[in-house]
């Protein structure tokens, strides 16, 4: 099975940051980069546009971020705009970021509840993530889902936990629809 294309050049970024022990500068780069792109719509838009020439792209390139994010990092966008996937370049910071992540034993977890959390048991979620995984920090991201009723559903890269109380009733639910009493027999 062929390697996706944000995983090729998310791995071969890496593998530069590792060799040249700069796996923070480049994880902070990375991150500069995807915000960049994320709230800049329009510059996305341009550099994947299929009536501007490659060599304009280029150009955006280097006068967008030659001198504030490193020579490597220019390069590998440049690269990317060279090979036609800049389309594919949220997905390529993405895995690299989750990847450098990974290696610095940060988890990244997904808490969506059915009601606001305080800040105390953000804490308590938190602390008791470290406690049952091996990771050493967390970047913690809340969501909030009224559908869920009471509990909790904790997402850690594809582990899900869902302690909430939606799914323990639909899987009640599944339970007794599976329960056929025939007429005139006993539950008992």
């Amino acid at each position: 099975m062929a390697k996706l294309v944000s995983n090729v050049y998310g791995e071969a970024l890496f593998e530069l940051a590792m060799e040249q022990d700069r796996l923070d500068a480049y994880l902070e780069e990375s991150q500069g980069v995807l915000d960049v792109l994320r709230d800049n719509q329009e510059f996305s838009q341009m550099m994947t546009h299929p009536n501007i020439i490659k060599e304009e792209k280029l150009q955006m390139v280097e006068i967008v971020f030659k001198g504030r994010i490193s020579d490597e990092m220019v390069g590998l966008m440049r690269m990317i705009v060279e090979k036609d996937h800049f389309a594919k370049m949220p997905e390529v910071l993405t895995f690299f970021i989750d990847k450098a992540l990974e290696e610095k034993k940060v988890g990244i977890a997904y808490v969506t509840t059915p009601m606001e959390v305080t800040d105390a048991q953000k804490k308590q979620i938190e602390d008791r993530l470290l406690e049952t995984t091996a990771y050493q920090s967390f970047r913690m991201h809340y969501a909030v889902d009224a559908d869920l009723i009471g509990g909790m559903v904790i997402r850690i890269g594809d582990r899900v936990v869902d302690s909430s109380v939606r799914t323990k009733i639909s899987e009640l639910s599944r339970e007794l629809s599976k329960i056929q009493l025939k007429v005139g027999e006993s539950a008992s």
